[in-house]
């Protein structure tokens, strides 16, 4: 697979900044979800911060004190953004798909062609963050596959976000020897954070 630099300043402002104050946003006020652009806002915002989290979360967990040393490191750092990329495609589809579901049963919505558009539109947007091309069309086949099997009346709440959390354990750029041993931890971390996600969801949706 090709390899995708990041920088030290890329992990500093863009991603680092979503990390050390994610504690933070629980206290700023949450705007009401009544359209469509809002909901696009939503899965992508939260799909990012759930992403990066989860992520950054482990592999400090894992290297400890000398985590801040291995942003040196263009190998690793390279590993890091390539798993970034891959998880979050993945938590957007489960995001998207999760909230589509509940839209189906409780709100008796449901369009295709709309929930095309928006994992589009966000992609899209992505490309001015340097998610990687090759990546945005393995998540393209990926959407495309699974949406194709998705039962909308029971998606919500029958493990919607169990996909994202296996594609952190297999993306993180860890030892597989310790991610083996990690494996409980690992998954539950993001279930747990996509819980919160799913709270915030039904408390927030006016359509």
């Amino acid at each position: 697979m090709q390899k995708y630099k990041l920088s030290w300043k890329d992990i500093k402002f863009d991603d680092f900044k979503v990390y050390l104050f994610a504690l933070f946003k629980a206290f700023i006020p949450k705007k009401k979800i009544k359209n469509l652009d809002q909901l696009e806002h939503f899965i992508q915002t939260k799909s990012a911060w759930v992403t990066q989290v989860t992520l950054y979360s482990y592999l400090k967990t894992r290297m400890g004190t000398k985590y801040v040393l291995h942003f040196d490191n263009d190998v690793f750092m390279s590993s890091v953004n390539i798993a970034k990329w891959n998880i979050y495609s993945v938590a957007l589809q489960d995001l998207i798909f999760f909230t589509f579901s509940y839209l189906k049963v409780n709100f008796n919505y449901i369009d295709i062609n709309q929930i095309r558009k928006i994992f589009n539109n966000i992609l899209d947007d992505e490309i001015s963050n340097k998610m990687p091309p090759d990546i945005i069309e393995d998540a393209k086949k990926n959407f495309d596959e699974r949406i194709e099997k998705i039962n909308w009346e029971i998606y919500y709440k029958d493990l919607p976000f169990n996909p994202s959390a296996l594609s952190l354990y297999k993306w993180a750029p860890i030892a597989e020897e310790l991610k083996i041993l990690d494996r409980k931890i690992v998954l539950n971390s993001m279930i747990l954070k996509w819980n919160v996600i799913k709270k915030e969801f039904e408390n927030l949706i006016e359509f």
